[in-house]
């Protein structure tokens, strides 16, 4: 730039004899300027992007992957499990219900057919643990379930992942007990149970729907409902209504003045109780009358459940 300034301030003839100086020094700074502008665009280039592989690898995973093991959850399930040897037997009465139908639900129908003879030997045992409120039973048959899960078929592990998740959802209707064990033993029932069920790809155990059990509960005895039973129920129900109304009609049909009394009041006693008898053989009538017609319809119902 300075040589520029010098070619300026000379006299017009210098300045006209030195156009070709001139011309020389305006085509280097046009070089000179076109080299400045293409630098940073080498500088640029020559520095790619580079990306972390950590961060490929976090994208690529999925979250399937971050989830736990079948195996892992059993583990956490037997150490659910390590109770206090009284815990069961402290339990109030209602919450000893629902563990008696956690057992049924564990162990009820074909459980060796449907998980297998090794862990359906463990299941009714562990049931009937649960149903004598033995705690340190239940925690040694919880500790074997991690070591069979790896021996399983698809179908074991989908019959034994629906019973975990019935059986928990008996663990979860108890509530808050205690320091919150029984809820954290359904959490981790259910979360097993649902991961077993999925990770089976039998397309038979899939289509074949689960067939519903109902039971019907007199204190601690349990009876499963069954078209034939129900049936049975309802035939006794029909001949002890018959029963009722002919003793009630035989009762009404016998005159007052066919006995004899010994004095006014034994004659009011015998009238009082005459009125009992009536009002409780027509009411006797009366509801076996809607029982048998209500297990009938129960019957029919769970038939048609069943087809």
């Amino acid at each position: 730039m300075s040589s520029l300034l010098l070619l300026l301030l000379q006299p017009l003839p210098t300045l006209t004899s030195s156009s070709s100086t001139l011309l020389f020094l305006q085509n280097q700074l046009h070089s000179s300027s076109l080299t400045s502008l293409k630098r940073p665009k080498k500088i640029l280039l020559s520095k790619p992007l580079k990306i972390p592989s950590f961060a490929l690898t976090e994208s690529s995973g999925s979250p399937e992957s971050l989830d736990p093991s079948p195996q892992t959850l059993l583990l956490e399930l037997s150490d659910c499990f390590d109770l206090p040897p009284d815990f069961f037997q402290q339990l109030p009465s209602d919450l000893r219900l629902d563990l008696n139908d956690a057992a049924f639900d564990l162990s009820n129908g074909p459980v060796l057919d449907e998980c297998g003879k090794e862990l359906g030997e463990i299941l009714l045992n562990l049931s009937r643990a649960w149903e004598l409120a033995d705690t340190s039973t239940s925690r040694t048959l919880a500790s074997k379930l991690p070591v069979l899960e790896i021996s399983l078929t698809n179908n074991a592990k989908s019959a034994f992942g629906k019973r975990l998740v019935s059986a928990g959802r008996r663990f979860q209707s108890m509530g808050q007990y205690g320091q919150g064990e029984l809820q954290k033993i359904a959490k981790t029932m259910i979360t097993t149970g649902k991961l077993l069920s999925a990770s089976s790809t039998s397309t038979a155990t899939d289509e074949e729907p689960k067939k519903e059990t109902r039971v019907l509960k007199f204190g601690d005895l349990q009876i499963e409902i069954t078209p034939v039973k129900a049936n049975i129920g309802a035939v006794i129900g029909f001949v002890f209504g018959i029963l009722s109304w002919e003793l009630a009609q035989r009762i009404q049909s016998s005159p007052e003045n066919s006995l004899e009394y010994a004095n006014g009041n034994a004659l009011l006693l015998a009238k009082s109780l005459r009125g009992t008898l009536l009002a409780l053989c027509y009411s006797s009538t009366l509801l076996s009358a809607c029982t048998t017609v209500g297990l009938f319809f129960l019957a029919r119902q769970v038939k048609s459940k069943e087809n």
